[in-house]
């Protein structure tokens, strides 16, 4: 069944976004770590999980997975192991079928709910992880492996949060707001009669 101009337009934007979003997370490299976690990754797996099939998720996962092989190997020099990682991609199909079902219709409430789901899950998993993994990190565990070292690594993690709740609402009102109001401009221009 042939595509119509618009699906060809959606397709287009979804995987734009989802490129841009993983291309986001070069950003604190860029800014020299003074941009902690600003990232549109959040905001970018939500739009394409709005967008696309749910089974095209796993062409989300892949190309975070590359930015992910990418950051560790090159950026940060150190080994890639997959198994280090698993939490991680886990995370962003849930993100995008987030997004599947909950921002097929877009309204503020449904994209607020979106944005607070994926930057407090992330939070949470992550730093859970970190806390879980941390002495395979260094000789001696980062945190403790008690409720005193968990509570230690969340706490830690806070300023990340807040950068990330709050990049992941800015992207999230530029990807699902900007469509929306271009198709506004255009039917108000086609609604308003020419006048000479």
């Amino acid at each position: 069944m042939p595509r119509t101009h618009s699906e060809g337009l959606t397709i287009m934007l979804a995987i734009l976004v989802l490129v841009l979003a993983a291309l986001s997370r070069l950003l604190p490299h860029i800014f020299h770590n003074m941009a902690f976690n600003f990232t549109a990754v959040g905001a970018g797996l939500l739009f394409f999980g709005s967008r696309r099939p749910r089974w095209q998720t796993v062409l989300a996962v892949a190309i975070m997975a590359l930015m992910d092989v990418y950051l560790t190997t090159k950026v940060y020099g150190y080994a890639f192991h997959v198994k280090g990682y698993l939490v991680t991609w886990a995370w962003y199909a849930a993100v995008c079928l987030l997004g599947s079902a909950l921002l097929r219709k877009v309204t503020v409430l449904r994209v607020t709910g979106g944005v607070l789901a994926s930057a407090t899950s992330f939070f949470l998993l992550s730093n859970f992880a970190m806390w879980a993994n941390s002495a395979s990190f260094g000789a001696a565990a980062m945190y403790p492996h008690t409720l005193s070292g968990l509570a230690a690594c969340y706490v830690a993690a806070l300023p990340f949060y807040g950068n990330d709740l709050l990049s992941t609402g800015l992207f999230a009102t530029a990807f699902f707001g900007l469509p929306v109001l271009a198709k506004r401009m255009a039917e108000s221009t086609r609604s308003t009669p020419e006048t000479i």
